[in-house]
């Protein structure tokens, strides 16, 4: 792959990133500053509401402590990670590639942010069927699942082809590699 289309596949991911990050931010300050202010609870339509929830530990409220110590345990692995997946950015060879690693990204900086300023992540977002709700949730950890979901995809679907084209349809030779 030549350096300017790999720069240009970094730059679409840096953008996508800073898009989840910015989407993130801008919804979770009008929920808790305008919305939610005081909390309650918002039907929006059958099986969604708008509610104010926060959470403290990671993936469906585990690890789920008010301790600092616990905010500050969460943020550190949070920042390696983005690390890592930013190396994976810069090597990334495909747009696909690169924009799902840019939700992820977005996401995780988003949550990242919370922790910082609200010592917990705001959760928003209500689905439900009947009586069962999925754990409430926000733009970034939806960044950071279809941006997941993608790279399983990818991996299975795109990724394994026998065809010797990479995700962007191009030969894939001994120098691309």
């Amino acid at each position: 792959m030549s350096d300017n289309k790999r720069n240009g596949a970094f730059s679409l991911g840096l953008i996508v990133a800073f898009a989840i990050l910015a989407l993130d931010q801008i919804t979770k300050w009008w929920i808790v500053t305008e919305v939610m202010s005081p909390p309650r609870f918002i039907p929006v339509f059958p099986s969604f509401n708008l509610v104010m929830g926060w959470n403290r530990g990671v993936s469906f409220g585990i690890f789920d402590s008010a301790s600092p110590p616990n905010q500050w345990l969460l943020i550190g692995p949070a920042l390696v990670v983005v690390v890592v997946l930013l190396v994976w950015l810069k090597r990334a060879d495909s747009r696909l590639i690169s924009s799902a690693l840019g939700m992820i990204v977005g996401g995780a900086l988003g949550n990242v942010m919370d922790r910082i300023h609200y010592g917990a992540v705001a959760d928003f977002l209500d689905f439900y069927i009947g009586n069962f709700h999925w754990p409430a949730f926000n733009v970034a950890d939806s960044g950071i699942t279809i941006g997941v979901v993608v790279l399983v995809l990818e991996s299975f679907f795109v990724g394994s082809g026998t065809d010797g084209k990479d995700a962007d349809g191009e030969g894939i030779g001994k120098n691309d590699k």
